[in-house]
């Protein structure tokens, strides 16, 4: 068994998020979502989510559970939220 460890920056991981956001905002207005449909097709009350995980704001991202439901909302393969 390999003992493997990768020491990853807070940046590195920040980047890697902030990516994930602007793809997720890319997707939101290309098909005419708001932050506030965006959220409500989540299952969430209102834009607060969105609106902070688009920009990692207070390192505040999207889960596994939320890019799968976006890719079925924007009919788009999840790998279009990692795209650089």
């Amino acid at each position: 068994m390999k003992n493997i460890y990768i020491d990853f920056s807070e940046e590195e991981i920040a980047n890697f998020y902030k990516l994930i956001g602007k793809n997720v905002k890319r997707l939101r207005m290309l098909h005419n979502f708001t932050q506030m449909d965006l959220g409500i097709a989540l299952g969430h009350t209102g834009i607060g989510t969105v609106s902070v995980a688009e920009v990692y704001y207070n390192k505040k991202h999207f889960n596994l559970e939320h890019l799968y439901k976006m890719s079925k909302i924007f009919n788009c393969e999840i790998n279009e939220f990692f795209k650089s």
